[in-house]
């Protein structure tokens, strides 16, 4: 299990593919692990060297004491990078993932290729709504919020047609630590990054999902608005895009991300 020690905190990644491939980065979900990006792994293997972590907080990573902040999340990607001698990437991250990627390409623009936001927005939700969330995890564990979770994140069509992908995700969120939840919560809750995109200037790709609760496509545009020249793709699905409608996404994603090499740079 390969760690690095950050501070005060252990975090676990896994690193994989050729040394000469360009490294993608992927960033999980609130609530999930480096296994959510599973269904993009076999299409993303020949291309790519694929850096996937566990946020701080989840997974196999430290849960530290919290509330943590993007900022904070941010840095602990940074100080991967370093510890791994990468000094540039693409960046895919999806809901708190995507404002980790936001974070990174205003505040260290030089170690983004390309950018991926999937299901995300630059402020997510109000302060009020997150600190009930908080407290209903604190006070009840996070089996609690499971079910309302599961509502936003899948349509319930694919709930129906899909159980079995559906369970390993309610796996992901059933292990992951009420204190880690709840820290990370606090993060997602902080940050507004509205203003700070307009400093983003790497290539990027916004993926929406049409019926998506958690981000509403609305928060999509708002980030492809404000981003020079960023592309947004809108989805029939909800928040776990990635998991709904894999190919869909995944195609998307590659067709983006190898416009790169096929334009030569």
């Amino acid at each position: 299990m390969p760690t690095i020690k950050i501070g005060d905190a252990q975090l676990h990644y896994q690193l994989e593919g050729p040394d000469h491939l360009p490294v993608l980065v992927l960033s999980n979900s609130l609530g999930t692990n480096l296994s959510m990006w599973a269904p993009q792994m076999p299409a993303l293997y020949p291309h790519f060297r694929v850096l996937r972590y566990d946020t701080r907080g989840h997974g196999q990573s430290s849960v530290t004491p919290g509330p943590y902040s993007v900022a904070q999340l941010g840095q602990d990607v940074l100080a991967l990078l370093d510890h791994l001698g990468i000094e540039r990437a693409h960046f895919c991250g999806l809901s708190m993932g995507g404002q980790i990627g936001m974070w990174l390409a205003s505040q260290a623009p030089q170690r983004i290729e390309r950018l991926v936001l999937c299901n995300t927005g630059a402020r997510i939700g109000t302060a009020d709504s997150w600190n009930a969330r908080i407290a209903k995890v604190n006070e009840d564990g996070l089996a609690s919020i499971v079910p309302a979770v599961l509502d936003r994140w899948f349509t319930a069509d694919f709930q129906q047609r899909a159980p079995q992908q559906v369970a390993i995700v309610r796996e992901m969120l059933l292990n992951t630590e009420s204190a880690g939840y709840a820290a990370n919560c606090g993060a997602v809750r902080d940050a507004d990054l509205r203003e700070e995109i307009r400093k983003i200037v790497a290539p990027t790709l916004v993926i929406g999902g049409q019926q998506d609760q958690a981000t509403p496509l609305d928060d999509s545009r708002l980030i492809a608005d404000r981003i020079a020249g960023a592309e947004l793709v809108e989805l029939n699905a909800a928040h776990l895009s990635n998991w709904e409608v894999t190919q869909t996404f995944t195609a998307h994603l590659l067709r983006f991300l190898l416009a790169e090499t096929a334009q030569g740079k």
